[in-house]
């Protein structure tokens, strides 16, 4: 059990969080394999050059991921005041969602099941040292 009153353990709780900026795409309709091949490409880069790759990536998952990156980058310039220049990809990870269930008829009255995956997609910013 915690010691001391519950606002302290709230203040203590707040001390230990992450301030970098980032943004989330929570319910994206892309599976957790398909997204990870675009933020794979752009972990560790900086802004302009991440933003180059997923702009002329193919993938469908790099149009979302786009949005989310320009989404974070604006978070860090209007609530950190961080520099757009400074700033790189620290961090960006896919985590896997609520799965919706379809069934496909098939051949001799059977049904097989389609699964429809879904994912949660972080980008966090950090700036460059």
């Amino acid at each position: 059990m915690a010691k001391g009153h519950r606002s302290q353990i709230k203040r203590e709780r707040n001390a230990n969080k992450d301030t970098r900026p980032s943004a989330k795409l929570s319910y994206a309709r892309v599976s957790v394999t398909k997204a990870c091949f675009v933020l794979d490409a752009i972990r560790g880069k900086d802004i302009d050059t991440a933003l180059a790759i997923v702009t002329y990536n193919p993938r469908y998952a790099s149009s979302l991921v786009k949005k989310l990156l320009e989404s974070a980058v604006a978070n860090a310039e209007n609530n950190n005041g961080l520099k757009r220049e400074n700033l790189y990809v620290a961090e960006c990870y896919a985590t896997s969602g609520p799965i919706m269930k379809r069934i496909r008829p098939r051949a001799q009255g059977r049904a097989y099941r389609i699964l429809k995956r879904m994912s949660h997609i972080t980008v966090v910013l950090d700036e460059k040292k």
